[in-house]
């Protein structure tokens, strides 16, 4: 059977319900497009620019949400994809949502579970190469070994579980209705997945797609804040594409900034060393008053880039992900305590840290509990990794306030990239 032609749908210019989620400008960092400023949502305001700590199933792995809480972390962001899979999103919205079910008290996010779908789907599973560009290969590129288990046509997304491979279906609106289940003050629209190995041909046709589904999630999100009325309102993104092409990037900031969205996500394929100037391109092109969230970073370098060149808040997993391989931040980088050094060292993790690790143990305690398979090096590593990253866009907010941004980013940067070895302990 011929697919359906496209109509373009009639999108309202707005929901009644959209006041209660707004963004107000702070300061603005001159001659740049970064900002500071305050998101406010139903379960309170979010300082930007800010980190999102991500807790993919309802969770921050190793680390409960009162300490995470305690790290100054002011928001946290769930998958769509596993929660979907696991618990439901049913069950999620019988407990009255995400805050409640995890009794995280700050506001929540979902990303949409695009990124899962394709990445699980392409094999690939956690970790997509953005750092590259080569088209040479096929689309639908799989990983070696792998199987393919998720295909993409005009109207969803047909794949398979990674938990017991049972067939699922994720179109637009089965993205927006297991959102809403979950409950979060922030919800994406479902978008397709590009990587930097894509060829320009099919970011074109990704693109358009993308266009078609986000006018399909605003329909629907709009009908489901009709239909359950009397919930708090969930604010809805429209996610950005188009890899490393300038025009990719602003067209689709164009299309999407005339559909009633919230905010911005900013995704897909993106070379690190271009991050800056694609934030900038999409900054230029979308709307001043609604915030704009990019997904998926956390390092330093990429944090400050993504400030100076426009985005509000951003998340990543890699604070939790690499303090379950021992991995620690200090302001002179990124050190493993796996190593034998640690072994007496009976300093904090970082000098000068006012988090809960590093006001209580030592790496030689924390290197003991690592070598000898215990799971609470998990748990105190990843409270000070999170720390240290909140921490460090709190500097930002607070230089771009005062007027000292480019001045701690120079230092920090400088500081972190040395590459002098860990001058801390012995």
């Amino acid at each position: 059977m011929p697919p359906k032609p496209y109509v373009k749908p009639e999108l309202p210019a707005s929901h009644e319900a959209q006041g209660a989620f707004s963004f107000e400008v702070g300061t603005r960092l001159e001659g740049h497009h970064g900002r500071t400023g305050v998101i406010h949502t139903p379960h309170g305001d979010i300082k930007t620019p800010a980190f999102i700590v991500v807790g993919t199933k309802a969770t921050v792995k190793a680390v409960t949400p009162e300490q995470v809480a305690a790290t100054g972390a002011q928001a946290m962001l769930s998958n769509a994809y596993h929660l979907y899979l696991q618990p439901g999103h049913e069950l999620l919205d019988k407990a009255g949502g995400l805050s409640k079910f995890t009794n995280w008290q700050g506001p929540t996010y979902t990303d949409s579970g695009g990124f899962q779908v394709m990445s699980l789907g392409s094999g690939f599973k956690k970790v997509i190469d953005m750092n590259s560009v080569d088209t040479s290969g096929p689309d639908d590129a799989v990983a070696p070994g792998k199987e393919r288990l998720a295909n993409v046509d005009d109207d969803g997304v047909w794949f398979k579980s990674h938990l017991n491979g049972d067939k699922h279906r994720f179109t637009p609106e089965v993205s927006m209705q297991v959102q809403h289940g979950i409950g979060a003050d922030v919800m994406f629209a479902f978008d397709e997945l590009t990587t930097l190995h894509n060829s320009r041909g099919y970011q074109e046709e990704a693109l358009e797609r993308t266009r078609r589904w986000a006018e399909r999630c605003i329909l629907e999100h709009f009908r489901l804040t009709d239909e359950r009325e009397g919930k708090d309102y969930q604010a809805l993104f429209g996610v950005i594409q188009g890899a490393q092409y300038e025009d990719l990037r602003r067209q689709a900031c164009r299309d999407l900034a005339s559909m009633p969205f919230d905010g911005f996500g900013l995704g897909g394929a993106l070379e690190k060393e271009n991050l800056g100037t694609i934030v900038g391109w999409c900054a230029e092109e979308l709307p001043e008053d609604k915030p704009r969230h990019l997904l998926g970073i956390s390092e330093p370098d990429d944090v400050f880039w993504a400030i100076e060149n426009g985005a509000d808040t951003f998340d990543c997993v890699s604070p939790t992900r690499v303090a379950r391989n021992s991995a620690f931040y200090t302001d002179h980088g990124r050190f493993n305590l796996a190593g034998r050094r640690y072994k007496e060292d009976f300093t904090p993790l970082m000098e000068g840290c006012e988090c809960y690790t590093c006001t209580h143990y030592t790496r030689a305690y924390v290197h003991h509990l690592y070598k000898a398979d215990e799971l609470l090096s998990h748990t105190l590593i990843s409270i000070h990794n999170i720390a240290f990253t909140v921490r460090l866009v709190d500097r930002a907010r607070e230089a771009i306030e005062n007027g000292t941004f480019f001045e701690l980013k120079e230092k920090v940067l400088g500081d972190y990239y040395a590459k002098q070895g860990d001058p801390q302990g012995l």
